[in-house]
């Protein structure tokens, strides 16, 4: 059962959403009796919380109009959640977008909390380790994330300043992949997709007027897509029998583009080097056939030659 305090300051969120709050659903959301709740008015009340009684079969509890609560108030629960997704946004890279924000935001949360509480938190933060190092990835700057958000979510084209030059987009997302920023859309210039990565651009700002995105449009796949047809060193194209899940379990939407056909998935991959390619075919444990290049070929043949001979060896 939640502690009386929390109880309270739970009852404080709810009134502070803001509109009248009815009796039954207050002792509902908060697991108590009415009068229960009662007592947590008076609570809050005492707190000098000004929180007004409505009569009437409609009526309830309400917060006073103009009342502005303290600007941070976490339960133990709360405060752990936010400092821990501070910390691992940070190591996984989704955080990078804020540079040093989320640091600073961390040291503000623990000022503000009760000693006690600051305390465990800071016990639990000291004692985590991770398993991987993290990322020192470069960040993009605030204000032109901010400026790409608000285009996507208004439909507004933008005009970029890229490293290969000016361009203007009709942007669809943002999306984080593997600790980078991209924002994807079309460039209505030549009516073909783009995608940027936001580190990459010097400057961002919104154009005049409005575009109608496509309907269902997912951007997370538009990225990966645009990843796997690259230009690379080497074009390759073969053929695994097997369902499209398990190819997806060695080859993401990032590295390849697999499409059905006749029984079997074509695989058309673009790579700077082949040499990670034959311990994947050879993990997918499934039939295929390289139809290009020769040399991914000949690099299959080697590793099978290898594993012969290893296992030929104690023999």
């Amino acid at each position: 059962m939640a502690r009386p305090a929390a109880q309270v300051l739970t009852l404080l969120e709810l009134l502070q959403s803001g509109g009248l709050r009815t009796m039954g659903e207050l002792a509902d959301r908060l697991g108590v009796e009415p009068r229960t709740v009662r007592r947590y008015v008076d609570h809050l009340i005492d707190l000098d919380v000004p929180v007004e009684s409505v009569r009437g079969r409609y009526g309830g509890y309400r917060l006073a109009a103009g009342y502005r609560l303290p600007p941070l108030m976490l339960s133990d629960d709360e405060a752990l959640a936010v400092l821990l997704g501070l910390v691992a946004g940070r190591r996984a890279g989704w955080a990078t977008a804020t540079g040093t924000a989320g640091e600073t935001a961390g040291a503000k949360i623990r000022r503000v909390l009760p000693a006690p509480v600051a305390e465990r938190l800071t016990a639990v933060l000291e004692s985590l380790t991770f398993t991987t190092e993290a990322g020192e990835l470069p960040a993009p700057p605030t204000g032109i994330l901010l400026t790409i958000a608000d285009a996507v979510r208004h439909h507004r084209p933008i005009a970029i300043r890229y490293r290969s030059g000016p361009r203007t987009l009709h942007p669809y997302g943002l999306v984080n992949h593997s600790g980078r920023w991209y924002v994807t859309g079309t460039d209505p210039a030549i009516g073909e997709d783009r995608t940027f990565r936001l580190d990459r651009i010097a400057d961002a700002r919104t154009l005049p007027g409005t575009f109608e995105p496509p309907a269902e449009v997912d951007a997370a796949q538009r990225v990966l897509s645009s990843m796997a047809r690259a230009p690379y060193r080497h074009e390759v194209s073969l053929r695994i029998q097997g369902t499209l899940e398990q190819v997806r379990r060695r080859l993401p939407a990032s590295v390849a583009e697999v499409r059905e056909e006749a029984g079997w998935q074509r695989v058309e991959i673009r790579a700077e080097s082949l040499d990670w390619l034959p311990g994947v075919l050879a993990a997918l444990d499934l039939p295929f056939v390289i139809d290009r290049p020769a040399e991914l070929r000949e690099r299959v043949l080697a590793l099978a030659d290898r594993l012969a001979a290893s296992a030929h060896a104690g023999e």
